[in-house]
C-alpha cells in the first residue's frame, strides 16, 4: 500500500443510488440513453433512469445475477452464479444461452463481456464450489476457474483457458486482439491473446496485487478498471501453502473466519498491467465492498456484492 497503491480519498464523494432496493447489485449495466441495470441477490435485475430513479423491475432471472453486459442488438448479457449464460432482449423476455461446456455445468457463472465481433466471453470461477461456498475455493486455492466463449451465432461454447484460480472479472481489449482476466486467489491478472501470433497463449500482465481483484472492465479508450473489494490479509497469505491449516480455518463459524476491512478501492491499469489510476477511500463510510467498475460518459458505475446500493462518481481524467 505505498507508492503506485498510496491511499487517497478520491472515492470519498461517491453518490450512492437505489439504497435499500435490494442487497448486492454487483454489476452495473449502462445502456446508450444512460439508463442504469442493477442485479441483486434475489434475481431481480431493477431498471433506473439516468437520475438514478427506480423504474421497476427489468427482469428476474430467479438466479443470482452478477456480470452484465449490452450486445449489439440491446440484449443484456448476464452472467448468472446459478442459472449459467443468460439473455434478455429490451423487453425483458428471458433465455439461456449456454449452461455448460465439455460436458462440465458451469458451478458459479461470474463475469461476461463481449467482443466487437459478437462473441461472449465470460468465466466460471469454479468449476467446484458454487457462489454459497465462494469462500472455501478462495481458501482451498486450487485453480478450478475457467476463461469460456459463447458464440451466438453458431450456438457453440469453448472453453479457453482453464487452471485458473477463481476466474473472475472478464474485459475483452477495444479491437478485440486479447481479453483480460482476473484470478482472485492469485491477487493477478491475465492477458488471453484471441488474435495474431501470440493467439490462444496467456501471460500474467500484473500480479502481486494489494488486494483480491474482482471486476475488470474496459473504457474503449485503454484502460480497464479493477475493482478491489478487499485488502489482502497476512494470515490468509500465510495459510497459501499450508493445506492443514487451511482446512481448520474453513472449519470455524464463519464469524471467526478473516473476513475484508471496508476499504473503497479501485485501479485503472493499461493494457499492459501499468497502473494509470489509483482511486480508494479506507474508511468505514466507504462504499464498499465495490466488485465491478464500469466507466459510461465520463462517469464510474460500482457494483457490490453485499451493499445495499450501487454508486456513481465522476471518472479521472
Amino acid at each position: 500500500m505505498k507508492g503506485k497503491f498510496e491511499p487517497n480519498e478520491y472515492l470519498a464523494d461517491t453518490e450512492i443510488l437505489g439504497l435499500n432496493d435490494g442487497i448486492g447489485p454487483e454489476d452495473i449495466a449502462v445502456d446508450e440513453a444512460g439508463n442504469m441495470y442493477a442485479g441483486y441477490e434475489d434475481g431481480r435485475i431493477v431498471l433506473y433512469d439516468v437520475y438514478g430513479k427506480n423504474q421497476g423491475v427489468f427482469v428476474n432471472t430467479n438466479g443470482r445475477p452478477l456480470g452484465l453486459a449490452f450486445d449489439a442488438k440491446n440484449n443484456l448479457i448476464i452472467a448468472d452464479a446459478n442459472k449459467g449464460l443468460l439473455s434478455a432482449d429490451p423487453n425483458g423476455n428471458l433465455k439461456s444461452l449456454t449452461t455448460e461446456v465439455h460436458g462440465i455445468p458451469f458451478a458459479f457463472t461470474d463475469d461476461v463481456d463481449i467482443g466487437p465481433d459478437g462473441i461472449i466471453y465470460f468465466t466460471d470461477a469454479s468449476s467446484k464450489y458454487n457462489i454459497d461456498n465462494y469462500r472455501l475455493d478462495l481458501m482451498e486455492h486450487r485453480p478450478w476457474g475457467r476463461l469460456l466463449s459463447y458464440s451466438p451465432k453458431s450456438g457453440i461454447t469453448g472453453s479457453l483457458l482453464g487452471g485458473l484460480y477463481f476466474a473472475n472479472g472478464v474485459a475483452v481489449s477495444p479491437d478485440g486482439s486479447y481479453v483480460l482476466v482476473n484470478e482472485t486467489s492469485n491477487y493477478q491478472v491475465r492477458k488471453y491473446w484471441l488474435k495474431g501470433q501470440q493467439a490462444g497463449q496467456s501471460e500474467i500482465i500484473i500480479n502481486n496485487l494489494p488486494g483480491f481483484p474482482d471486476g475488470i472492465s474496459s473504457n474503449g479508450k485503454g484502460i480497464y478498471w479493477i475493482a478491489l473489494p478487499a485488502l489482502r490479509k497476512s494470515i490468509v497469505d500465510y495459510c497459501a501453502d499450508k493445506p492443514f491449516l487451511r482446512k481448520i480455518i474453513l472449519r470455524l463459524p464463519e464469524w471467526l473466519q478473516p473476513s475484508p476491512d471496508r476499504h473503497g478501492f479501485i485501479l485503472g491499469i493499461d493494457g499492459n498491467g501499468k497502473v494509470i489510476h489509483n482511486l480508494q477511500y479506507p474508511s468505514p463510510d466507504s462504499f464498499s465492498p465495490i466488485t465491478s467498475v464500469e466507466e459510461k460518459g465520463g462517469i464510474l458505475y460500482l457494483g457490490s456484492l453485499t451493499y445495499p446500493g450501487f454508486a456513481r462518481i465522476p471518472a479521472p481524467q
